[in-house]
């Protein structure tokens, strides 16, 4: 095998080579005994000495090197040469020093910043890295894939461009063309500004043209670029077939913009639009959407959609808006609805300002908050707005926590420090003008909110008394039945929760374990004020869950405060990998006893029943395979479940997860859940051997179900297919969302992944992230591009 080291005693040749040909001067070394010198290390890693100047030395080995000093050399048998990111192999080198000109033949491979170049013949000024390479296959890093041209030239260490080119990220096989790939008559590459420029590009799937462009250009990584990026492609019931063409616009490094011209074969032609920005102090985005003469609705729509945020001096500000034209929007351009409530959309502007003092913090705020409410036409399906905010205006003061609860001490050993808070408001209330008629006009209101604790605390108890008061005044619009327009009321409540942590070490099935025992209490003492003449413009009931009932009123909002005289008492247990620190198991159990009757309830019904539902909950992990959840509520006078969930999922490897869930609230809903992501068909691309030059591939399945057991029918649900060919993926399904009590929008998914390149089509895979619990991107381990496309 041949080796490099340095001569063991001066000559002629070595004493012109330590003495340098000037800056970027080349190092010989020939193979002799490995006991007369210290051989070098081969190494791809390993840089080339540099001498002085800056520039790197030039370092020549191989299986027999014949030299002329200051004239040239000949290298032949596994030649090897380095200079700086420069590792150039070939059989034969013949370098001339005089002019730096290197000229490579056989079995030549260059690596350069990562990039490889093989091919039979090299021509090449080393220092300036500026020569021509014929035939060769390349392989380049930014991007992953590799492709060949008939002619690679190099004009310096950033650019390059190649003749007759082609790009693909499918692995090659002799006689047989790549799945996909990308031609170019010339193909040119600006790798320090991160750019690719193609004339005559064509790209093929399949032997199939897809796309074709006399002239593009395109980045080099994930960075930032101006131009074209990949088509949009949607099917559905309502729309027909939608294709748009996005256009990004890299106007600064703070600011962009996305423009998409479409066409929809039953609405007609519109363009989609983003703007977002990146300022000092200030960010967000702009979204408009326009369809101008929709031939299905009879007249023009638009949507608008603000996101912004920053600062304004001492206030920070925040603005959420979304408007669309008309309230079938939802319906018909439902990809265009951002809201998670698509029929209720909000437009809320809102400043804040804090300030942090040694006692404590002050918050002070300013709101105006505005809806859109999407009522159509169908009288059953209305639903009732909530109130304006034009405007909320307040200031909130809290002390500073107290550490010493949080770092354990003993309560005879110090006095417990009282801490407490008070917030003052203003509101404005008014009612959108597609608000129904029934509901009640607005007003004005001041509140007031306080508490004060003293709490106490070890590093496994606490106790905490509070005693808060909920006060508030009222201006209506309307008078009332008994023609009074002010009214008032203030209602006190004392409460006392108090908690412990017990721990042991023990085992779970064989595994060493740390459990814990969480006993929990609280007690809530809140005294009967009269509320139903008083208006409610912002108070809703909480959910009743293992967090809720553990607060001192069953109302969030201020209009509403539940009177109680109750006690709520539960206790959770977990287990604890003491080895991995991760929770094996959870159960938990908690229910709230009355001791009178409770007045103000969400229902607006008296409760008589002194012991309320028992909350039950449990979650396990026992194997890395299986993970189930349930959480119930029992009625302990009826014993009958009101209210249940159960979830589990099986997921024994990569790219397999099944998951089953069942949904119960009664006299509501009762639902059945069933999704997966399962290969179906072929050898996945994870098992095939490292060697394998296969470009054909597995099926995949992938979905949610939703059917209800009260209405006997099938609910949202996505049911799709996948193939991976290792190089491209494709997927395709379909996706059903409800839009009424018997109407749906039925969207046909089409997606291609170019692994490496891009994805094609709609985008299906943001589909299945969103619907199937624990899915994985099947080219994730294989390219970097996002799950979601823009």
């Amino acid at each position: 095998m041949p080796r490099s080291f340095r001569l063991p005693r001066p000559s002629l040749l070595s004493a012109l080579i330590a003495l340098g040909f000037g800056a970027g001067a080349p190092v010989w070394a020939q193979q002799a005994p490995a006991s007369d010198g210290v051989a070098l290390k081969n190494s791809r890693v390993l840089g080339a000495p540099t001498r002085t100047g800056g520039k790197a030395a030039l370092a020549i080995s191989a299986g027999k090197i014949t030299a002329q000093a200051d004239q040239q050399a000949e290298a032949t048998d596994a030649v090897e040469l380095r200079y700086g990111e420069v590792l150039l192999n070939a059989d034969q080198l013949n370098y001339r020093v005089v002019d730096d000109f290197a000229r490579a033949e056989g079995n030549v491979r260059v690596h350069h910043k990562g990039n490889v170049f093989t091919g039979p013949l090299l021509q090449m000024y080393v220092d300036r890295f500026e020569g021509e390479f014929l035939t060769p296959s390349f392989f380049l890093a930014a991007t992953g894939g590799a492709g060949k041209a008939k002619v690679v030239r190099f004009h310096d260490s950033e650019h390059l461009s190649a003749t007759a080119a082609s790009y693909s990220s499918c692995p090659a096989v002799e006689n047989q063309e790549p799945a996909w790939q990308i031609s170019a008559k010339e193909l040119r590459l600006d790798l320090a500004g991160n750019e690719g420029q193609a004339e005559g590009a064509v790209l093929r799937f399949l032997g199939v043209p897809l796309l074709a462009a006399p002239a593009l250009s395109f980045p080099l990584s994930s960075a930032r670029k101006s131009g074209w990026l990949p088509p949009n492609i949607f099917l559905d019931n309502r729309s027909g077939f939608e294709f748009g063409v996005p256009y990004y616009w890299n106007i600064a490094p703070q600011r962009d913009a996305t423009v998409t011209p479409f066409v929809m074969t039953k609405r007609g032609v519109g363009v989609d639009s983003e703007f977002r920005y990146l300022e000092p102090g200030h960010a967000g985005r702009i979204n408009l959407d326009l369809l101008p003469g929709d031939r299905v609705f009879g007249r023009s729509r638009w949507g608008l959609k603000l996101d912004n945020d920053g600062r304004l001096g001492d206030w920070r500000y925040k603005l959420n808006s979304e408007r669309v034209s008309d309230d079938d929007y939802w319906k018909d351009l439902s990809r265009r609805v951002e809201s998670q409530t698509p029929r209720l959309l909000a437009n809320d502007f809102s400043l804040h300002r804090q300030r942090e003092l040694s006692w404590g913090v002050i918050d002070s705020y300013a709101r105006v908050q505005r809806w859109q409410t999407l009522q159509g036409t169908d009288a059953e399906a209305q639903f009732v707005s909530p109130y304006q905010r034009s405007p909320q205006v307040g200031v909130r003061v809290t002390t500073a926590a107290d550490e010493a609860v949080l770092d354990s001490f003993r309560p005879w050993g110090r006095k417990a420090r009282l801490e407490g808070s008070l917030e003052l408001e203003y509101n404005r209330f008014d009612l959108p003008v597609s608000a129904l008629p029934r509901q009640a006009r607005g007003g004005q209101r001041v509140h007031a909110l306080g508490h004060v604790a003293a709490p106490l605390g070890g590093e496994a108890w606490w106790f905490i008394p509070r005693l808060s008061v909920n006060a508030a005044a009222y201006d209506l619009d309307r008078p009332l039945d008994d023609g009074r327009r002010r009214l008032s009321r203030v209602i006190p409540s004392l409460s006392i929760d108090h908690g412990w942590v017990f721990e042991r070490d023990t085992k779970l099935f064989g595994r060493a374990m740390r459990q814990s025992l969480e006993p929990r209490l609280l007690y809530v003492n809140t005294p009967y004020r009269d509320q139903l003449s008083l208006p409610n413009f912002d108070a809703a009931p909480k959910d009743f869950n293992f967090d809720s009932i553990y607060t001192d009123n069953q109302f969030s909002g201020v209009d509403r405060v539940s009177d109680q005289h109750a006690l709520s008492f539960g206790a959770t247990s977990r287990w604890i990998s003491a080895r991995q620190g991760e929770e094996i198991l959870r159960v938990g159990a908690v229910q709230r006893v009355l001791f009178r009757d409770q007045r103000i309830t969400p229902d607006g019904q008296p409760v008589t029943q002194r012991f309320s539902d028992l909350l039950l909950a449990a979650a396990a992990h026992l194997d890395e395979r299986w993970w189930a959840e349930t959480t119930l509520e029992l009625n302990p006078e009826t014993h009958r479940f009101e209210r249940s969930v159960v979830r589990a999922r099986y997921s024994p490897g990569a790219y397999k997860t099944v998951s089953v869930a069942y949904r119960l609230a009664r006299a509501q809903s009762e639902q059945v859940e069933f999704a997966w992501q399962w290969p179906i068909y072929g050898t996945p691309v994870t098992q095939r051997g490292a060697n394998s030059q296969s470009c054909g591939g597995a099926w995949y399945s992938a979905g949610r179900v939703q059917y209800s057991l009260r209405d006997k029918r099938l609910t949202d649900s996505v049911a799709g297919f996948e193939y991976d060919a290792g190089c491209w993926l494709l997927r395709f399904g379909l996706e059903r969302l409800s839009t009424g009590r018997a109407e749906t929008n039925t969207r046909f998914m089409l997606q291609l992944e170019l692994v490496g390149l891009s994805q094609l089509g709609s985008n299906a895979l943001k589909v299945l992230k969103d619907n199937v619990p624990g899915y994985r991107r099947l080219s994730a381990d294989r390219s970097a591009s996002s799950d979601f496309q823009p």
